[in-house]
């Protein structure tokens, strides 16, 4: 008989703006468990979830682990161990650990799990589901980590991406990253379109290395193990790494933006999208960010379109009457703003037609007729033509009927970037034995 138990681990909040990363605890847990001859189920999970809540560090991201083992207790002994000795708990982090012992999760973890993608969760809440459920699960300071750690557990996956993460060795910690753009360019070549967001070739920037004190070196994203690998080969930083890890992450799938928002009550905070109607004049406000409205089921959504996004061109030349599709977050109201949706893509569904009256054109000679006077209708001034009123013109619009998504230097972890759109990746086939981790040892 087969004494083995799954154990799904998940945790969150243990870095802080100051230094740590969830996904380098994981890195050092998964480390541990591969020291007890753990058999792990699959990658380990890295889940964004709703990149609006005000108080998350960078992209707010949290990590599950599934393995299958005899040493439950000595596992998870172990474990709370290293999530308070790297957890950054002295600068303001709130670290939660779940253990969930079960091979199938219910739906309820799942239906958790989907609201803290869009909507801000209560800590409290997430308190009173572990008890109902009976999970055994530990805390930090208020306890914000919990919401994480469950939603981490019960994160389904409809798409997925993978990101291969590489950490420094902890002397380097804090200290300037310096990485090939000749390098990363060539990468993103070589491995495009199964590698996405590496390089931004209008700025001649690169994207995959991190600017604060923590411990990752560089990630790339990608679609499936191998490019990430061969991607990483091309790098060659002439620092010297510890090691890498290969997780498993809804990055670059859009799933915040996949639920519809309420209008009657846009909640602060919340993500998701509105289809609606333009109903003011756009406005292009200081620093180059457009405000205009929508009217969706007789309700008034103020949006905000910002400039760094790249897209506030199609936001000020949107009119009243165009039908758009819009996502992202609401904006708390301030004393000088309402209510805000600041959006992170424009679907643009259909556009008014602008016309305008026009002196009729002569069919022989191709010009434009002259009036003859009040009431008196119009005649060509070359061969006598005569016409009896004007004509409507059909004016062109400087934007269409299409997706409009921001430059790639503003996309947050979970923008679906447009060389996925249409794409899903559901089976990503996990190997234990594949190179998903390795730690350079000396």
């Amino acid at each position: 008989m087969d004494s083995k138990q799954v154990l799904t681990i998940g945790f969150d909040d243990t870095d802080s703006p100051q230094g740590m990363c969830t996904t380098f605890l994981a890195y050092k847990i998964v480390d541990e468990l591969k020291k007890e001859n753990s058999e792990f189920l699959d990658f380990p999970q890295l889940v964004r979830f709703n990149p609006n809540i005000p108080w998350k560090t960078r992209g707010n991201g949290a990590v599950s682990i599934k393995i299958r083992t005899k040493n439950v207790s000595k596992i998870k002994t172990k474990i709370k161990n290293l999530v308070l000795k790297y957890s950054d708990i002295k600068n303001g982090a709130n670290p939660g650990l779940v253990f969930y012992e079960n091979d199938s999760i219910p739906q309820n973890f799942t239906d958790f799990s989907r609201l803290a993608l869009w909507k801000l969760v209560n800590r409290n809440y997430a308190k009173k589901f572990a008890k109902k459920n009976n999970l055994e699960f530990f805390y930090h300071g208020n306890g914000q980590g919990l919401v994480g750690a469950i939603g981490a557990i019960g994160y389904k996956f409809d798409d997925h991406t993978l990101e291969l993460l590489s950490y420094r060795k902890k002397s380097r910690f804090g200290k300037e990253r310096k990485l090939s753009s000749k390098n990363v360019e060539e990468m993103q070549n070589k491995t495009f379109p199964y590698t996405y967001n590496n390089f931004d070739s209008k700025k001649e920037r690169v994207l995959i290395t991190p600017h604060g004190p923590d411990p990752v070196f560089y990630g790339i994203r990608g679609e499936n193990l191998s490019s990430l690998l061969q991607a990483s080969k091309i790098l060659k930083p002439k620092e010297k790494l510890d090691g890498y890890m290969i997780f498993k992450s809804n990055q670059g799938t859009g799933d915040h933006l996949s639920n519809k928002l309420n209008v009657e009550d846009l909640t602060p905070y919340s993500s998701g999208t509105i289809l609606g109607t333009v109903s003011t004049t756009p406005k292009i406000i200081k620093g180059g960010h457009v405000l205009f409205s929508i009217t969706s089921k007789s309700y008034t959504v103020h949006c905000a379109v910002y400039k760094p996004t790249g897209i506030t061109f199609v936001a000020q030349n949107l009119i009243v009457g165009d039908k758009i599709n819009i996502g992202g977050g609401i904006k708390k109201a301030t004393k000088k703003f309402p209510r805000t949706l600041n959006i992170e893509f424009i679907q643009v569904i259909n556009l008014k037609k602008i016309t305008e009256e026009t002196n009729p054109l002569c069919k022989k000679c191709k010009k434009k007729m002259k009036s003859k006077g009040k009431k008196q209708g119009f005649q060509c001034v070359k061969c006598g033509s005569k016409a009896s009123k004007k004509t409507i013109l059909q004016k062109p619009r400087k934007i269409q009927q299409r997706l409009y998504t921001p430059k790639i230097s503003a996309h947050r972890h979970l923008t679906r970037p447009e060389q996925r759109i249409g794409i899903k990746n559901k089976n990503s086939k996990f190997n234990p034995s594949d190179s998903w981790f390795c730690i350079y040892r000396n």
